[in-house]
């Protein structure tokens, strides 16, 4: 046994490990959230669970490369009226080119709520109205058209 008091505080330090799993969101219809969080957004779906007795499907998703920070999309199959999604805050995602990630949610129909005026922010919606903030990895970007000049549309 050591006679390093660091030691000891180590072995009497209660062994509780935390670790971030997931953020889980409510969705009225998973192949409408699935376009946008995947094919728009970029994200990759990496589990799937389907409950016949539950009556609901869980989908796990996560960005290319960072499978530990994952969003879980939760779809009950009976109809609910899903409200409130600003109350949630927001997901929020480093990328490395804003305006080419704006560019392509808009090319996938996505309204740019809070373009990216400043090079480094913009928010978007998902389908259920969660709100997902877009940020600039590293350095603002040089203002570009047609971002700088876009207004604000809707909430974000």
């Amino acid at each position: 046994m050591s006679n390093d008091p660091a030691d000891a505080i180590k072995m009497a330090a209660p062994r509780v490990p935390m670790k971030y799993l997931h953020t889980m969101v409510r969705v009225n219809d998973i192949e409408a959230s699935l376009a946008f969080y995947c094919d728009a957004l970029g994200l990759e779906e990496l589990n799937r669970f389907d409950s016949e007795a539950g009556r609901f499907t869980l989908v796990f998703l996560a960005a290319p490369g960072d499978s530990e920070a994952q969003v879980e999309l939760t779809h009950n199959w009976d109809p609910e009226a899903l409200a409130g999604g600003r109350n949630f805050g927001h997901l929020a995602y480093a990328v490395d080119d804003i305006y080419a990630t704006c560019q392509r949610l808009t090319d996938h129909g996505v309204t740019i709520n809070r373009p990216p005026r400043d090079g480094r922010m913009a928010f978007v919606r998902s389908p259920d109205g969660i709100s997902v903030e877009l940020l600039q990895a590293g350095e603002a970007r040089a203002p570009q058209e047609p971002w700088a000049s876009m207004e604000n549309i809707g909430e974000w």
